[in-house]
């Protein structure tokens, strides 16, 4: 079992043709993806070569579903294309839509998101690295040689303490990775993701990885307490960010005490929830955590 994403999943690149989605294709298909075409209006009717993989190009999502029975789209286009690219995988009635694509305005994702929700697809990011099942499916930046498949599942604002974690981890594996994006509005939530692993009986225990600004791990908090059975382990990114100022992510911003790492910290302590103050102490919590449940 896995969330969101399985060897099941048929997946389309929208913006395969550019640059970036050329590279991170190819790696998807070297991971096991099953990815099942392109999107390119200007391009449709091609194939591109990917080693022994030739993809075809679509000239929509709509027109890419119907000819593959596609279930998921990964968004490389650039931040001023990325609302309509989301847009029109949300008409054609796509599952997912994972959005890589950092730098998009808010106002465009405040937009995207809700009308992708109203229409049924659950959207991951945007500006995140995507997801991955080790062993079955990787939609997205995430490197796929750095873990295997384990009973551990993974949420996380950070693409780098992403990886980090499930290298630090590597020997347990995981069931399923997700890097949600760390702007102010993303698709899907901490606590959207708390809610499939606690139902996913392949994952035994969670990691949640968050950082200062806003007030999503406070309210993940909260849902862990009254809805999460399993055990939580948690990490928050911001300890030494000084008062006021921006650090990374567009969303991790802190005034006062609302948005900092101790409040998070004391926030998911509070619910049983342990938390490192390092990645590496994290990890280390999470070994002591399923040694005490063997």
């Amino acid at each position: 079992m896995a969330i969101y994403l399985t060897k099941e999943s048929k997946v389309l690149v929208q913006g395969m043709t550019g640059g970036e989605g050329m590279k991170h294709t190819r790696r998807m298909l070297a991971a096991g993806t099953n990815v099942v075409g392109g999107v390119n209006p200007r391009k449709a009717g091609r194939t591109v070569d990917f080693d022994d993989r030739a993809v075809p190009v679509f000239g929509s999502v709509a027109d890419g579903m119907n000819a593959t029975g596609a279930d998921v789209t990964v968004v490389f286009v650039p931040p001023a294309f990325a609302k309509a690219a989301v847009v029109e995988a949300a008409d054609a009635g796509i599952q997912l839509a994972v959005v890589i694509t950092e730098g998009i305005p808010v106002h465009d994702s405040v937009a995207f998101t809700s009308y992708a929700k109203a229409r049924g697809t659950r959207v991951i990011g945007p500006n995140c690295p995507g997801l991955i099942t080790p062993g079955q499916s990787n939609a997205g930046i995430i490197p796929a040689d750095i873990t295997k498949p384990g009973r551990i599942g993974l949420v996380s604002k950070s693409g780098t303490l992403t990886y980090q974690l499930m290298y630090e981890l590597r020997d347990i594996g995981f069931s399923t990775c997700v890097g949600i994006g760390g702007d102010p509005v993303v698709g899907t939530t901490h606590i959207d993701c708390l809610a499939a692993f606690q139902d996913d009986p392949d994952t035994e225990l969670i990691v949640l990885i968050g950082e200062i600004g806003g007030d999503a791990e406070e309210r993940a908090a909260a849902y862990i307490r009254d809805h999460v059975t399993k055990t939580v382990v948690g990490y928050i990114a911001g300890f030494t960010a000084p008062e006021g100022k921006t650090m990374g992510h567009a969303g991790a911003i802190v005034s006062g005490s609302s948005g900092t790492a101790a409040a998070k910290q004391q926030a998911l302590e509070a619910v049983g929830v342990g938390v490192g103050s390092t990645p590496t102490e994290t990890a280390r919590l999470v070994l002591d955590r399923l040694g005490a449940e063997a």
